[in-house]
């Protein structure tokens, strides 16, 4: 399967965009930059400058850069004072320092399961990392035996880890400077657009079950990237901090947008009996509306179309004659759509303009699963131990290697699906074995052969640097870049004082490849948790939810917030399970657009809010929890359309019913129904399976 990436890698490589060789360029300025600086200041090992350098050119974007480089540091200091620790206690004791070490790196990797941006898992590898290399360089170095000693070492892995940050960030932001900015804008253009393709899709009777999971599943991982890359805009001038908030509306509202669909496509799709002539015009008439909408030239333009749909539809509703309750809330639905799509459509336009009227809006919350995170630690932990017993069996200097970069691997890409991460792991294996042969044959080679002048230094990097570097800018070719640049650079061991050593090279060479082939085959038998158990564990998750929503003070932010990842999470389980009925996507959107209705139906039953419906309200909350997990196994809950009719009756007796509360009784049987058919089509997809 590594092969599949080949055509791509070398389209990357002989047919470079003007994006991609800029960004190349940048890579290997700041490498040398980071090489002479560090040689400059006369540090023990260059080269780990420019590993340093080499992470920061994954998203070279300036924003991205400053942020990676601030977790790169922090990371570095955290897991510096980490190994000082360690070893201040257990400097006597080899194994119970390597041990206590082994616990640091597993318990780093375990956090960066809790998060989902990029650079954050970053910071706890370089903790990890850090921590590594400042015990096994102690340990393995019999005059490092004081704490002085100790110090200087983790003193110089900080340094040389910070020169390479500060100097990659500095070339971001001096020499022909990208902004998150402007990928934030393109996303945001690129997922308004998907958004209002997928609201006419659910709308249009002859649009499949495909077509439209397609589209969610596209805005959902455009919506992650948005919702990582807003912290990173920040940084970019004063105006970073508003354009970061605009992101998360924009976000938070497409949440809301997405939930809201699902309910107004669904229902003419599953009971048309119940769609009168009336509404059906108003359904032709918003898909043909959110076409336009798409297709208008300009922000102004778009918006305007908006906020006419928005009056349009307060219009029909208002001319509506003898209506069923379900029909009125549904339009009133509608309004309320087309109402989130207005602010989306400002949160937009407020990452190019500043817009002080806008609300703060939560960010995407990672969902944090704790046994993911004992799994991931357990892994990287056996990786590092596994590295561990082979250099204390061995004692060769090389082994050092083992131990290191397989750490660093392990964290950064435990995030991701078994398939995709096998692939990406086969890829790096196969990029490695390329850099082995280079940096033996080509870079130590002339090398050898040079005055050792920092020029022809910095000449006969560049090449390999470039072409690993064109790798790195893009995600498919990402794991060869990796597996060129950085093995090369551990290989070579660029530096003031450079032994040329054939025997050195080659046993670090064959460090790197055991360490990463160790990597990948941990991976295979302790794999990422997947498969219908997580799928159980995130529906579960979103029950929990549902009976925490009156605890909130802003529980429509707070539950977009709480389901983005969980809502990709399921949608990836789903296409790697190759199931084409989708059941568990449709059941977490499901979960989003009840815990909605929910939130709405407290709105509207405010000013009747006594003891008894408070009582009433909060068994009914635990029953919606209750029959969305029943109905998510393929069974029905009678109990939950009883208590609505009691929920109902209290209400009713509290006031008279009001313009508020008039469609209720509607909002329940939607719910019902919405259960009710959820129940039938997974017990229907069981009974076809056994």
């Amino acid at each position: 399967m590594a092969s599949l990436a080949l055509p791509q890698l070398a389209t990357q490589l002989f047919t470079p965009n003007r994006r991609t060789v800029i960004f190349a360029l940048k890579g290997v300025i700041s490498m040398a930059l980071a090489l002479f600086v560090s040689m400059y200041l006369q540090l023990d090992r260059p080269y780990w400058a420019v590993v340093s350098a080499v992470f920061l050119q994954i998203r070279p974007e300036s924003g991205l850069v400053i942020e990676k480089a601030l977790c790169q540091i922090s990371g570095s200091v955290v897991g510096g004072g980490a190994g000082i620790l360690i070893l201040a206690l257990f400097m006597p004791y080899p194994l119970l320092a390597l041990a206590c070490l082994t616990l640091w790196i597993g318990l780093n990797s375990a956090a960066s399961s809790m998060v989902h941006n990029a650079n954050f898992i970053y910071a706890f590898a370089m903790s990890g990392m850090t921590a590594g290399l400042v015990v096994i360089m102690v340990v393995a170095d019999p005059n490092a035996n004081d704490g002085r000693a100790v110090f200087d070492i983790a003193q110089s892995r900080i340094s040389e880890i910070s020169v390479g940050a500060l100097c990659a960030m500095l070339v971001s932001r001096l020499l022909w400077p990208v902004t998150v900015k402007e990928s934030l804008r393109n996303h945001a253009r690129n997922v308004i657009n998907k958004t209002l393709e997928y609201l006419s899709l659910e709308l249009d009777p002859k649009s499949t079950h495909e077509q439209r999971h397609q589209h969610a599943d596209e805005i959902l991982e455009t919506l992650i990237v948005l919702n990582d890359d807003s912290s990173a805009v920040a940084y970019e001038g004063p105006e970073g901090p508003g354009r970061s908030r605009a992101a998360h509306l924009l976000v938070n509202k497409v949440m809301s947008l997405l939930a809201v669909t699902q309910i107004m496509g669904r229902f003419p799709r599953n009971h048309p009996e119940l769609v009168s002539p009336a509404f059906g015009v108003l359904l032709k008439d918003m898909r043909m509306l959110f076409i336009a909408i798409a297709e208008a030239p300009s922000y102004e333009e778009s918006y305007n179309q908006a906020q006419e749909l928005r009056r349009a539809l307060l219009e029909h509703k208002a001319a509506y004659v003898n209506e069923s309750a379900i029909v009125i809330r549904l339009t009133q639905t509608a309004v309320e759509l087309v109402a989130d799509l207005v602010m989306v459509l400002r949160a937009y336009n407020a990452l190019e303009n500043r817009d002080q009227t806008l609300l703060k809006a939560s960010k995407l919350k990672t969902h944090r699963d704790p046994l993911i995170g004992v799994v991931n630690g357990f892994r990287t932990a056996v990786v590092f131990a596994i590295g561990a017993g082979v250099w204390m069996s061995t004692g060769s200097p090389a082994a050092i290697m083992l131990m290191i970069m397989p750490v660093v691997f392990s964290i950064v890409f435990a995030r991701f699906s078994l398939a995709v991460l096998i692939n990406m792991l086969r890829r790096l294996l196969l990029s490695v074995v390329v850099a082995i042969l280079v940096a033996l044959v080509y870079g130590l080679g002339l090398l050898a052969k040079s005055s050792g002048d920092f020029e022809i230094l910095v000449l006969v990097l560049a090449g390999p640097f470039f072409i690993g570097l064109l790798a790195l800018a893009e995600r498919p070719t990402l794991p060869y870049g990796l597996g060129i640049c950085i093995p090369f650079t551990l290989i070579v061991q660029p530096g003031n004082h450079m032994a040329f050593n054939a025997d050195t090279a080659t046993s670090n060479a064959l460090g790197l490849f055991v360490g990463i082939s160790i990597l990948y085959w941990v991976f295979k038998l302790i794999t990422p948790l997947d498969g219908q158990f997580m799928q159980r564990r995130l529906l579960k998750a979103t029950a929990r939810d549902l009976t925490s929503i009156d605890y909130q003070n802003r529980p429509e932010n707070w539950l977009n917030g709480r389901m983005g990842e969980r809502l990709l999470r399921l949608a990836n389980y789903d296409q790697g399970s190759g199931n084409p009925s989708r059941h568990m996507t449709d059941l977490g959107f499901t979960g989003l657009n009840i815990g909605h209705m929910s939130i709405r139906l407290r709105r509207r039953i405010e000013n009747h809010r006594s003891a008894e419906v408070d009582a009433k309200l909060a068994e009914w909350q635990q029953v919606l929890a209750d029959t969305y997990l029943v109905s998510s196994q393929g069974k029905k809950n009678p109990r939950f359309r009883e208590v609505s009719a009691e929920l109902l009756a209290a209400i009713h007796s509290a006031r008279e019913p009001d313009a508020q509360t008039s469609t209720v009784e509607g909002m329940f049987e939607r719910i019902a129904l919405t259960f009710e058919r959820t129940a039938k089509g997974i017990a229907e997809t069981k009974s076809q399976s056994v």
